[in-house]
């Protein structure tokens, strides 16, 4: 009797902190929103240390002086949890892909193969996918709230068509392929746990 009742006593115990783990949370990355790029995502728990975060924005602004930084894009994560989700170390391995329309900007980078400084003069419009890898920490605010701030390194394969100047139709290359490598990732999200 003692047996079955110690048995009973633990298999409540582990069903009521199951019931009672935050297993769903939102989420805007303020990073994002600094460049009037809104988003939003949703992290739901599969595992007590696995979770699948899956994000995404959009841009469809045409800035003064036009400048354009368009573009719309979507990255899924799963994330391995150092200690319990939602909360502290965490990794992640995410994919991501999207759209964009960009120039008129002064990048002044250059970079592991790639030009930001050609932003300035022309406009490329194109398509991305990708993969990288992450890691992050997630700051416990409250009940519901966490502050979490993530960095991701990958590779992204781009195919684009550069246009003349910003503004203009021109085009002066069609469906060039591009290979890029560097970061992938950089959040400051905050955090909304169900």
């Amino acid at each position: 009797m003692k047996r079955a009742l110690l048995l009973f006593t633990i298999v409540v115990s582990c069903v009521s902190q199951e019931l009672y783990a935050q297993k769903v949370a939102v989420k805007t990355n303020l990073l994002s929103d600094a460049f009037f790029s809104p988003n939003l995502g949703v992290e739901i728990g599969f595992a007590p240390r696995w979770t699948l975060d899956v994000s995404g924005q959009f841009n469809g602004w045409t800035l003064s002086h036009d400048r354009r930084w368009k573009h719309w894009a979507v990255q899924p994560e799963v994330r391995y949890w150092l200690c319990d989700r939602f909360g502290g170390h965490f990794f992640g391995a995410h994919l991501h892909g999207g759209q964009y329309n960009i120039g008129g900007f002064d990048g002044k980078i250059n970079m592991l193969g790639t030009d930001f400084r050609k932003l300035k003069d022309t406009r490329y419009q194109g398509w991305f996918i990708g993969a990288g890898v992450s890691y992050g920490y997630a700051f416990i605010l409250g009940r519901h709230w966490n502050l979490e701030t993530e960095i991701g390194l990958g590779y992204s394969y781009t195919r684009y068509d550069r246009y003349r100047c910003t503004g203009c139709g021109k085009k002066v290359e069609t469906d060039k392929p591009h290979h890029y490598m560097g970061p992938t990732k950089a959040a400051i999200n905050l955090v909304y746990l169900f």
